[in-house]
């Protein structure tokens, strides 16, 4: 009786070591428990955050999506008309380059006409700078001829003066001769009238 009331404590203290222990136990799996419904609600409340940061995200996402697209319609409309203005371009400057091509030729022909009046102008220029040279040195001559005539003219002048002098002295000599030619005729003629009376006389008397 007292083995049996033995194993019967024993068991009892068993079986109360084992409550404890499930006790223990049970009491860190309902702490663990609580922790968990803890963390659960932590995480409920980290999910929810997340869900709504998410879809913010997909908001925001969507918003960039939209963006996207709108900056690359922009974009291809940006190229389209870049293509079309590159276009443009091509032919505006195939145009430009054709006007300045044909520019150029016009002032190389211009340059050329240019080049050749200049050719005639220099020629011109020259022949005037020697018609000019040749002038001065017939200026040059004309004028010691005209000093040579002038000095001449002088003394031809003066050779006049003094031959008008002679010339005067000559006509009064001539004059005085004349005068005293005339004289003596009338006196010559006087004598030959007196002497024709005194031959008539003489005559007259015989």
């Amino acid at each position: 009786m007292s083995s049996i009331n033995t194993r019967a404590a024993a068991e009892k203290r068993g079986l109360e070591g084992s409550v404890h222990t499930l006790q223990a136990e049970i009491d860190d799996m309902l702490h663990s428990a609580k922790n968990s419904e803890e963390k659960a609600k932590k995480a409920m409340v980290d999910a929810a955050r997340l869900a709504d940061e998410l879809r913010a995200e997909q908001d925001h996402v969507m918003q960039q999506m939209a963006s996207k697209k709108a900056l690359e319609a922009q974009l291809g409309d940006m190229e389209g008309r870049l293509n079309e203005a590159n276009e443009h371009a091509m032919r505006g400057g195939r145009q430009a380059m054709a006007k300045l091509e044909s520019r150029v030729r016009s002032l190389e022909m211009e340059l050329g006409n240019v080049q050749a009046r200049t050719s005639d102008a220099m020629k011109s220029h020259q022949k005037s700078e020697r018609k000019i040279k040749e002038l001065a040195f017939s200026n040059d001559e004309d004028r010691k001829a005209q000093d040579n005539m002038s000095e001449l003219a002088t003394k031809l002048q003066a050779k006049i003066k003094t031959y008008k002098k002679q010339i005067e002295e000559a006509e009064e000599i001539a004059a005085l001769n004349l005068a005293k030619f005339r004289k003596s005729q009338q006196d010559l003629e006087e004598t030959d009238e007196r002497a024709r009376l005194a031959e008539s006389q003489i005559a007259a008397i015989r």
